[in-house]
């Protein structure tokens, strides 16, 4: 498909700089078959319904942007994936100055060989620290990689450490947050319990990749990121067991969403998970096993933005967005959320 079929006008002033504060005051965009509602995330429970089993990612984002020096030459760099205990990917500014061979230096003794180098400023970085002294050291020098839209000076804003996790952190590795999951609090969460629905957790390390713009005419030509992620054994059962029973996946977040169905066969059962995924979803995409979406506001010709609309339909989505921008919701990884219930006419 034509990447321009995904473009649309979003005003500057559209962009959260911060969340909602509570996090669970932010607003809600239920789209339906027909219909657009307005409401609040704190009315999610009210459309589930009992059985229904709740996904959540419980990724932690790490502070994986930081600023060193080859020599006397300053390098910022944003790791975006992990290869093994001590080794990561990482983009890095400027990447001309970095041969192989070159070693970053950070605050806190902390170094990186620069072992390999790709197109588009990416490198491969080997550290002198490895596993729980590593992260504990990008805990000492690095700030939380917020998305290029969300302005912040270079030293980073310590508020962004509470505010860009959530309620589900858990297992480190994320370099971008899984963003509909930043609405959660113990108040919803009891909601949902009350509601009679279960939720369970599974783990996508979300990449920077994820903000990568898509610079190819048509979607067929574009190479998506890979991303690590785990499903249990226990986790899938439950999802399972649930579906067996009548309810309904709902997936909170594209992450969720992505890995889900990297997992499902194509009756729908799920099975366990372990390792990469760059599955690309566009529409014309026959979804397996996820029923109803909450997600976050995305960019103009995103590759999330073409999930969504493989989800709920091209022209309901460009619908909902101009409602959405009409009527002064938050975009992107502060901003609103929308509810999506999965059509199986994605072309509407």
């Amino acid at each position: 498909m034509k990447v321009d079929l995904f473009d649309f006008d979003l005003p500057s002033s559209c962009i959260a700089q911060h969340p909602a504060s509570p996090k669970d005051s932010a607003r809600l965009l239920v789209v339906g078959d027909t219909s657009i509602e307005d409401k609040g995330v704190l009315d999610l429970a009210a459309g589930l319904q009992p059985g229904d089993i709740v996904v959540f990612n419980d990724t932690k984002v790490i502070p994986a942007r930081m600023v060193g020096k080859r020599g006397e030459a300053g390098i910022e760099v944003t790791l975006h994936k992990r290869e093994s205990l001590d080794t990561w990917y990482a983009f890095a500014r400027p990447a001309k100055k970095l041969k192989i061979g070159d070693t970053i230096r950070f605050e806190g003794d902390l170094q990186a060989e620069v072992m390999e180098k790709r197109e588009g400023g990416d490198v491969k970085l080997r550290f002198n620290r490895s596993d729980e002294a590593l992260m504990a050291a990008l805990e000492q020098v690095g700030v939380m990689p917020l998305p290029p839209y969300i302005k912040r000076p270079k030293t980073g804003d310590a508020e962004d450490r509470d505010a860009y996790q959530t309620l589900f952190a858990t297992h480190p590795g994320a370099v971008a947050a899984p963003t509909a999951g930043l609405h959660f609090t113990d108040r919803m969460m009891k909601f949902i319990e009350e509601r009679g629905a279960q939720t369970v957790r599974i783990t996508l390390h979300v990449g920077a990749g994820t903000f990568l713009p898509v610079k190819v005419e048509d979607t067929t030509d574009h190479q998506m990121h890979s991303e690590w992620g785990e499903i249990s054994a226990e986790a899938a059962e439950t999802i399972n067991a649930a579906r067996a029973n009548g309810g309904r996946v709902v997936a909170i977040g594209t992450t969720a969403l992505r890995l889900l169905e990297s997992a499902a066969e194509d009756d729908g059962t799920l099975e366990p998970f372990l390792g990469d995924t760059d599955i690309f979803i566009t529409p014309g995409y026959r979804f397996k096993i996820v029923d109803v979406l909450m997600s976050n506001f995305h960019l103009p010709k995103s590759t999330l933005f073409m999930l969504i609309s493989a989800f709920a339909g091209l022209g309901r989505m460009k619908a909902a967005y101009k409602h959405a921008i009409e009527n002064g919701y938050r975009f992107y990884s502060y901003g609103d959320a929308c509810l999506l219930t999965r059509t199986e006419d994605n072309q509407s």
